[in-house]
């Protein structure tokens, strides 16, 4: 006799779960920064239009597979087709090379949010301070650990228990603070600039001197984004798919993540943006880069005076939220996979994945110390220990993976299969001629394109 499976609660539980997982460090830390390098606007205008067209299919198309075969990412594609396990294989390794540097990751927040909460604040914007902080032995190895065994705590609470739970109380709150901080941010101004005007660089879009190849890097940078986003093409969206309920609605629950996850990165943007604008410019805040909520905003905060302790805590409160919550999904993506495949306790399972994330994670502290190097990839930059995994995950083997995903639903299994079981009960499937030609067509040329531009390959042919 088969083990009961375990669910979500309901709806809403499901719904914040997903939208936990899908609100995360990509919200809250690479929306921003990329927004802020592509022109704002323009870059939130083809984000927007992906979200509702390219998102919205891949997302539709894993948590159906879920809830269709009640399997997690490991075996839930060979239950669809045999000869696509391998898509399985590739959705387990995914958050399995994911975990350890994101867990490293949310050591840093951890290590920002503790100096904030304890009064120290100006430490944390002193020039050096998170160059010292990475390259230091052992701090981000305890950091790392306590942040790993935050995550293990929730996972071995189980679906209900842990997820989510803890879901139910920390998307609201941070929900709450993510639109205070946004309010406040509009209100601030300095030297002449005003949180409005750095509202409308992130708003507004400006189509002077666009080249070809402008568009072509916005686009894949908004189509990369969207993996972040709404934790698509590793795993975890099938596995939560299967925790839904039969007699659920599949297609409002995604519509509604839909919102949650888009509202919460534009936030995010408002938040930081106008923010970074009034204390360091336009030039500053392109400037910045993928540290600018770790070395930017430190300098903001301080620039605010007393308040800005306040802005800092609970600005780091919130990242440290949203790292929590997705840092859960990705962890539960890999444990629920060991749990159907071997038959296996999720205890033993969460402790098996986290031994293995704790030491690759070491590994990637030890990257900016003892394990030090940098080599050239494909895309251009130069990489160590964490750029490598993060490029290998988010950049080679995630789109593959969507890509695959594509290939089963719209030309092997078909479309009309997710377009069924989403809706069993009678719902409606507002984008289904959308869906169609979206999982059939242009998403996987899409994602051939993304594919194409992290190999370097699509800047041989366009320039740089």
């Amino acid at each position: 006799m088969s083990k009961k499976r375990d669910s979500f609660s309901g709806t809403l539980g499901f719904i914040l779960a997903a939208a936990g997982s899908a609100v995360g460090l990509g919200n809250i830390w690479r929306f921003p920064y990329l927004a802020a390098k592509d022109g704002g606007g323009i870059f939130l205008l083809i984000y927007l239009i992906l979200t509702l067209t390219f998102g919205f299919t891949l997302l539709v198309s894993e948590v159906v597979i879920g809830r269709k075969t009640k399997q997690s990412a490991l075996t839930a594609y060979g239950v669809i087709n045999k000869k696509f396990k391998w898509l399985g294989k590739l959705a387990t390794v995914v958050p399995f090379i994911i975990l350890p540097y994101y867990c490293v990751i949310g050591g840093w927040v951890l290590k920002y949010f503790t100096v904030y909460i304890s009064g120290c604040g100006n430490a944390a914007a002193t020039q050096g301070f998170f160059g010292e902080f990475i390259t230091s032995v052992p701090q981000p190895i305890l950091m790392t650990l306590v942040f790993l065994l935050a995550t293990m705590i929730v996972v071995l609470r189980g679906v209900n228990g842990g997820i989510e739970k803890m879901s139910k109380v920390l998307m609201p709150v941070l929900l709450v603070l993510v639109v205070g901080i946004s309010f406040f941010a509009l209100t601030i101004e300095s030297d002449g600039r005003t949180g409005l005007q750095g509202l409308k660089v992130l708003i507004i879009p400006s189509f002077k001197e666009l080249s070809l190849n402008d568009v072509i890097t916005i686009i894949m940078d908004a189509m990369g984004q969207l993996f972040y986003s709404v934790s698509v093409a590793m795993g975890i969206m099938v596995t939560y798919g299967s925790y839904f309920k039969d007699e659920d609605d599949v297609l409002k629950s995604v519509n509604r993540i839909e919102i949650f996850d888009t509202a919460v990165a534009f936030l995010a943007g408002v938040m930081v943006i106008p923010t970074v604008f009034v204390f360091a410019g336009k030039e500053g805040m392109s400037a910045s880069g993928p540290g600018l909520i770790f070395e930017a905003l430190p300098k903001t905060f301080l620039a605010m005076g007393k308040v800005g302790y306040v802005i800092g805590t609970l600005f780091f409160a919130i990242v440290l939220f949203a790292a929590l919550t997705s840092s859960v999904s990705i962890l539960e993506a890999v444990v629920a996979s060991l749990m159907d495949r071997f038959n296996i306790s999720r205890v033993k399972a969460v402790l098996i994945e986290s031994a293995a994330a704790l030491v690759l994670g070491i590994i990637v502290c030890l990257g900016y110390n003892v394990f030090f190097f940098k080599v050239p990839l494909p895309n251009g930059s130069e990489a160590q220990i964490l750029d490598i995994m993060d490029y290998a995950s988010n950049n080679i083997l995630m789109p593959v993976l969507a890509i695959g995903t594509c290939i089963l639903i719209g030309w092997v299994a078909k479309p009309d299969m997710i377009i069924a079981e989403a809706t069993r009960n009678g719902e409606k499937f507002g984008r289904k001629g959308l869906y169609r030609v979206m999982v059939k067509y242009i998403a996987p040329i899409l994602l051939l394109f993304l594919l194409l531009k992290s190999l370097g390959i699509l800047d041989l042919v366009f320039g740089k």
